[in-house]
């Protein structure tokens, strides 16, 4: 078996902010209405986090849980975790409706840090980012494409589809200069 690699090699750019591909990480999507029986211990025995509420983005040491939707959650983990983190899941709950799917390989993710970073992120993305507070999440669009975005530790991670992974950083990249 290959080993796995970011789709850009994790790529970097300095400029009025740094520009960086993080990965390869775990991401799994898990899709099940609040109040499924088995989503909270499902989601803290993954991640080590409760269920997040609307817009919030929860951290436990290396892993992170975001709210994506309604009934949609992104678990972010070490690569390595991501079979065992299903094996968790799909026991936790049991014959209960729910959908966990390993999407490590159709994501890219970026960290843009710095000074400007919220200047980098505003010539993209409509958002408020004034509003946007530690461990908060937004979906919207970079450009033209899909993406989720939070801040944490005085930078923002955005996560992208791979196939917009070099349209992506070269946009990030370029409003950073």
């Amino acid at each position: 078996m290959s080993e796995p690699v970011s789709p850009l090699g994790n790529a970097t750019f300095a400029g009025k902010a740094s520009i960086r591909e993080i990965g390869p990480l775990g991401l799994v999507t898990l899709r099940a209405r609040p109040g499924t029986p088995g989503l909270a211990e499902a989601i803290l025995s993954a991640t080590g986090t409760p269920v997040p509420g609307q817009r919030a983005a929860l951290r436990q040491g290396e892993t992170w849980t975001a709210w994506m939707s309604p009934d949609e959650y992104l678990l972010v983990l070490p690569r390595a975790g991501v079979p065992a983190a299903l094996t968790t899941i799909a026991a936790s709950f049991g014959s209960a409706h729910h959908l966990a799917v390993d999407v490590s390989d159709a994501r890219s993710v970026f960290r843009i840090e710095g000074a400007a970073a919220d200047e980098v992120i505003a010539r993209l993305c409509p958002v408020d980012l004034p509003r946007l507070v530690e461990g908060e999440i937004r979906r919207t669009r970079v450009a033209q494409v899909a993406c989720a975005l939070w801040r944490a530790d005085g930078g923002i991670t955005l996560v992208a589809f791979r196939s917009v992974a070099r349209y992506v950083f070269d946009i990030l990249a370029n409003a950073a200069r």
